[in-house]
């Protein structure tokens, strides 16, 4: 109980910090394009559908994306229907209005769905791909957008992070791309 509540407590402090970093970069009208841009294109692993789409126009790339379309959907039933019940943390308090639309979830805020579907798919189209810092990057923004729509502690996001790239890394041992 007593490492609960230190965990609980340096969880706290940790969301504290990073929340008011992101003090400073709200209200500027390019960010919030951007974040509130990210956070609506990552709602139901929408833009790792698309990316997964556009590799497999090609056909040595069919397979990374097949893999990772239906990763998405495994991780998110996983994530949104199982993990987060057990959970069940609010959301962090926002005060005032979002600048730009966003659609309010009401799943629990750990982990954050988001940011295990970007790290989830970043690692498996990363596999083997030159455009894996895109990947990366790609889900980074998305992870970060979280934090600064104010629909997540940066500690769901960290979650996030950890847990999507371990799914990743267990798709890819369950459905190895073939070696050429």
């Amino acid at each position: 109980m007593l490492i609960n509540g230190v965990l609980r407590e340096k969880m706290g402090l940790l969301d504290l910090r990073v929340d008011s970093a992101f003090d400073r970069l709200r209200g500027k009208r390019s960010l919030d394009v951007l974040f509130y841009g990210a956070s609506a294109i990552g709602d139901h692993g929408a833009l790792w559908v698309l990316v997964s789409v556009l590799r497999g126009v090609q056909p040595k790339h069919r397979l990374r994306a097949k893999r990772t379309i239906v990763a998405a959907g495994i991780e998110s039933v996983f994530v949104n229907l199982l993990l987060k019940s057990l959970f069940k943390r609010s959301r962090p308090s926002n005060d005032g209005p979002h600048p730009l639309p966003l659609r309010i979830p009401r799943t629990s805020s750990f982990p954050s769905g988001h940011t295990t579907a970007a790290f989830c798919a970043a690692t498996l189209l990363a596999e083997g791909d030159p455009l894996w810092p895109a990947y990366y990057a790609m889900a980074s923004v998305v992870a970060a957008s979280r934090i600064h729509v104010r629909l997540h502690h940066a500690s769901d996001v960290l979650a996030g992070v950890a847990l999507g790239s371990a799914l990743g890394r267990i798709g890819r041992r369950l459905v190895p791309l073939e070696r050429s």
